[in-house]
């Protein structure tokens, strides 16, 4: 589990965490951010980042608090996943060591703006959270640290009370069971279970659907 949240300033090439808790828990869709190019299955293909270089380390985390689906998605039809980070529950996401100018590029690609500008992350680290817009994804969040170094991530500004629920697609969902397989080694019935209880989710997808879906046991 992380911990802590670090203070300073960071450049551009100083180290990060970037916890990937949607589609980019699969590492074919975050090359799609790092390189450039379109997620099988997705409607949007990607620019990519300054820095095409893959992450320096990946691994598996929890993070405390809960995902749900809202909004709607461009690429992928449905609803999308976000992170409130003050609800009960624990959340896997997938821990990636990149720069931070790579982390700039990839949350800039995620809000729908053109990478190319290092955030400033100076009050995110101070605060543990800093609102950069009111659009998807333009909350950054930093859920500690992680062998010493800041936890980072994004997601909506309202948060799981203030948001407009819609049930994810099936790609979507095949998209997050399969990073859910790569990175904690999840069964196709565990990755059912967790994703259709999730708000948004539930009471449109049951476990035996999204397991459909997701090709059986």
């Amino acid at each position: 589990m992380p911990s802590g949240v670090p203070s300073g300033v960071l450049s551009g090439d100083g180290l990060v965490w970037y916890a990937a808790y949607g589609s980019n828990l699969h590492a074919s869709r975050l090359t799609c951010y790092l390189r450039g190019g379109r997620p099988e299955g997705g409607a949007r293909a990607q620019p990519g980042c300054r820095d095409p270089r893959p992450p320096r380390r990946d691994v598996a985390a929890v993070l405390p608090g809960a995902l749900y689906f809202a909004r709607e998605s461009a690429v992928w039809g449905g609803g999308i996943a976000f992170y409130d980070p003050g609800a009960g529950g624990a959340m896997p996401c997938r821990a990636y060591l990149v720069t931070a100018g790579q982390f700039s590029d990839i949350a800039a690609q995620e809000m729908h703006r053109p990478p190319g500008t290092d955030l400033d992350l100076a009050r995110v680290l101070a605060r543990g959270r800093d609102r950069l817009g009111p659009g998807r994804y333009e909350t950054l969040v930093c859920a500690g640290t992680l062998d010493g170094l800041p936890l980072l991530t994004f997601t909506a500004p309202e948060g799981l009370a203030g948001a407009e629920l819609n049930p994810p697609s099936a790609a979507y969902l095949r998209t997050l069971a399969a990073g859910l397989a790569q990175s904690h080694g999840w069964s196709r019935r565990r990755a059912a279970v967790y994703l259709a209880g999730r708000a948004g989710a539930a009471g449109h997808w049951s476990a035996q659907e999204v397991l459909t879906v997701l090709g059986g046991p």
